[in-house]
């Protein structure tokens, strides 16, 4: 057993941070299409990784009732799902509001030149 992981590293590796981590990408990105707060963001990973914890004990037999893992899982997942948030926001403010933004990186946007904080 290592300290991120309950079985082996490859399970923890395919199975939480790959397919946990798809929905968790996918439900940050539903949740920035939607226009939704981002606190509701950490309610709906907290369900996605019990549901992870659950499907890890149930087919490589994890252990279940373990509040470390849990963590590691939140955070590994949380991380993953606000990627996908602010990925999928920058998009939306550019694409949006073109005329006044402009993106500076995938996760990031700024005004445009000549563009004041004023309205």
């Amino acid at each position: 057993m290592g300290i991120l992981y309950g079985s082996s590293l490859p399970v923890f590796i395919i199975f939480v941070c790959g397919i946990g981590g798809l929905a968790a990408y996918a439900t940050g990105r539903a949740i920035a299409v939607t226009w939704r707060p981002l606190w509701l963001l950490f309610w709906f990973l907290f369900l996605l990784t019990l549901a992870v914890r659950f499907l890890s004990f149930a087919l490589f037999e994890e252990p279940l009732l373990s509040l470390q893992y849990l963590i590691v899982d939140y955070l590994v997942l949380t991380g993953i799902a606000l990627l996908g948030w602010r990925k999928t926001r920058t998009t939306q403010m550019v694409t949006q509001y073109r005329w006044l933004y402009t993106r500076t990186s995938p996760f990031s946007w700024t005004l445009k030149e000549g563009k004041d904080d004023a309205y």
